[in-house]
């Protein structure tokens, strides 16, 4: 089974457990990504409905994006999380557009190094 993507008919009535992780191949297949690098742990409960399946999906880890003061790595944690009624239209249910934008959104506007972090060269001829 591809993570992120589940079969319907495979889901056992009531509750379900699965656990994957989204990676650097994971946030590269989405265009215009900004993640360098990942490991995102998605600790996702299911309970199948009939019509609906109710999903609780926790995402921790931490991804690496560019600093956008340095443009050096900066690796951000990641802990969020979601909770969301589908009513598939197929056999399959893919979360990882979900998973993709509540990793996105849970970050800051701002990424940039703490104080003293960024990569000094850099910051000389930001300075001038």
């Amino acid at each position: 089974m591809q993570p992120f993507i589940v079969k319907l008919n495979d889901l056992k009535a009531g509750a379900n457990h699965f656990e994957w992780v989204a990676d650097d191949e994971f946030f590269a297949g989405f265009e215009n990504s900004e993640v360098l690098g990942a490991s995102v742990k998605a600790d996702v409960n299911m309970a199948n409905r009939g019509a609906t399946v109710e999903v609780e999906c926790a995402l921790t880890g931490s991804v690496t994006v560019p600093c956008d003061r340095c443009l050096e790595d900066l690796e951000l944690p990641v802990d969020t999380s979601f909770e969301e009624t589908y009513a598939p239209e197929s056999d399959e249910l893919d979360l990882s557009q979900d998973v993709y934008d509540f990793v996105m959104i849970s970050l800051p506007m701002q990424r940039v190094h703490e104080e003293g972090g960024c990569n000094e060269d850099t910051i000389k001829y930001i300075s001038k």
